[in-house]
């Protein structure tokens, strides 16, 4: 069982009446932890800041939040944390509480274990028949309604896929399940628009400001399959696996070239992840 702290303390189980349990009414953030240091915890704690703001909820002091990973993950080991903010507790119905109690929750997890060819030689991927819903107000945020991951995500059994890709109702290809996903093109770096829906990784944003002071022109816009299909190089992001070249999807082949492996290489240089 992984350690779990509830509000500051070793515990388990959490009020059957917490509204993020009855409406999906919070956020989450998955923090990489390497050699007990929280990767880009600045980064999380800014985007749980906006979230709470547009979700009109308090937000957790920061430096409480730090203490508590720090006590999670002491040593040189790597884990995963995930933080979890909901409103509390609520009376039946939609409408929030006036004066709301969040509860902060945070469990560790073992570090995943992704085989070394996913960053060597690339991921397979596909494309999801699920499409994201639009809707601005949540769009960027982790919030915590993820069905629409959830079905994805259970569209293909196939071990040797290791992302699917999802589109809005417009047919916008927005993200993968689990990351954010980048295109190159005559080597100018093109990531979706997620200003109508999907999640503004940390990565993401990572990579585009170091693209950027790399002199790599970035263009975040929107993006359909037919650009997925004239790209030259694909690659796939979050704050767990950095940067995933793709090698492949369906019948089409890529191969990491100069843009995707510079980021690469200026992660592994930055040890950022």
């Amino acid at each position: 069982m992984p350690d779990i702290l509830i509000n500051g303390k070793q515990a388990s189980t959490l009020s059957v009446t917490d509204r993020g349990l009855h409406y999906g009414d919070g956020l989450f953030e998955t923090v990489a932890i390497k050699h007990g240091r929280p990767c880009l915890l600045p980064q999380h704690l800014e985007r749980l800041q906006y979230g709470c703001e547009r979700l009109n909820m308090p937000m957790p002091d920061s430096e409480t939040l730090t203490q508590e990973i720090q006590e999670l993950c002491r040593g040189e080991g790597q884990w995963v944390v995930k933080i979890i903010i909901s409103r509390g507790s609520g009376g039946r119905g939609y409408l929030p509480p006036e004066n709301p109690e969040p509860n902060r929750i945070l469990i560790s997890y073992p570090w995943p274990d992704y085989p070394q060819d996913y960053w060597l030689k690339g991921v397979k991927i596909r494309l999801c028949t699920i499409p994201l819903a639009i809707n601005p107000q949540l769009a960027g945020i982790k919030h915590l309604n993820r069905l629409e991951h959830v079905l994805a995500r259970s569209e293909w059994q196939e071990p040797e896929i290791a992302e699917g890709l999802m589109l809005d109702m417009d047919g916008h290809l927005i993200e993968g399940t689990m990351s954010n996903l980048f295109l190159v093109k005559n080597n100018s770096l093109y990531t979706p628009d997620i200003s109508r829906c999907g999640v503004a990784g940390v990565m993401r944003q990572w990579l585009i400001d170091e693209a950027e002071k790399q002199g790599i022109a970035v263009h975040i816009t929107d993006l359909y399959v037919d650009d997925l299909k004239m790209a030259d190089e694909v690659f796939l992001s979050n704050s767990l696996i950095g940067l995933w070249p793709v090698c492949q999807w369906g019948q089409q082949q890529y191969t990491p070239g100069s843009v995707t492996s510079a980021l690469l290489k200026l992660l592994r240089k930055e040890n950022v992840c």
